[in-house]
């Protein structure tokens, strides 16, 4: 392991990979123009330096050093800064109670085409919110999908927040970012896919039916839409099978994560 570096000042330049980790509009441009991500707690740091992501550096309060040594010992070159618990919130602008933090280099990205010679995929079409999107990923893996796929404007996988929920899944399920909204539905069609949308059209099949329409063999894409005003139309209507999740009590549908939680299990391979 490295030796540690002491750091006692907020501005240390050293330190800038971690600045103002809730404001998302900044880190969005900053992640995107130096290439990183942030990893937050001993777990989710260990399974990305194990998935081959490598480290730029390491922001640790004095108590992790134990436990992440292995992990530290497999990065002898990248350096570790030993700030305090209450010097790691004025950075980073937020209590970060795990206190651990690592910074990352992103991965080229994953080609599309890699997916889509899967049985079971996960299509997430303007899906903002970093939290869905990391539970969506998290469900997937669990439930035994073999990857996902985002429209343009989903969210980023790789935020902070999204890898916290997703416990890490987001580096062991394959995804990829889809180029061309438009052209998806058609696209999973042409690769051979049945796909689902999940929707309350009028049309829309129960999902437990859905189940019983799939051959076995068949190779299934479930589509899942935005937060507010769920899929569009244009994927709603290109979709091979409309389905429904029956609810009860006037509730007319779930969050999008619970939804796709319950559809992941429901067409399992």
């Amino acid at each position: 392991m490295t030796e540690p570096i002491p750091i006692f000042v907020a501005d240390d330049p050293r330190l800038a990979d971690y600045v103002a980790l809730r404001e998302v509009s900044l880190r969005k441009s900053l992640e995107a123009a130096e290439g990183l991500f942030i990893a937050e707690g001993e777990k989710v740091i260990r399974r990305a330096v194990e998935a081959g992501y490598r480290p730029r550096s390491f922001l640790l309060a004095e108590r992790w050093l134990a436990s992440l040594r292995d992990v530290l010992d497999r990065c002898p070159d990248t350096p570790v800064y030993l700030v305090s618990e209450e010097l790691a919130e004025q950075v980073t602008g937020f209590h970060v109670h795990r206190g651990a933090l690592a910074s990352l280099h992103r991965r080229p990205p994953r080609p599309v085409e890699d997916l889509l010679t899967c049985r079971r995929l996960v299509i997430m079409e303007d899906i903002v919110d970093h939290t869905n999107v990391g539970a969506i990923l998290r469900n997937a893996a669990g439930l035994g999908w073999d990857g996902a796929l985002l429209a343009p404007r989903a969210a980023d996988p790789l935020y902070r927040r999204s890898i916290k929920v997703s416990m890490g899944a987001v580096f062991s399920l394959p995804w990829a970012r889809l180029a061309d909204w438009s052209g998806a539905p058609a696209l999973l069609a042409d690769a051979g896919f049945t796909t689902v949308a999940l929707t309350l059209a009028d049309d829309a099949v129960p999902l437990d039916e859905v189940h019983d329409q799939l051959a076995p063999e068949a190779r299934v894409a479930i589509m899942l839409g935005t937060e507010g005003a769920g899929l569009s139309d244009h994927w709603t209507r290109s979709a091979s099978i409309r389905a429904i999740i029956p609810m009860q009590a006037g509730i007319d549908s779930l969050n999008v994560a619970a939804a796709a939680a319950i559809t992941c299990y429901a067409l399992r391979a």
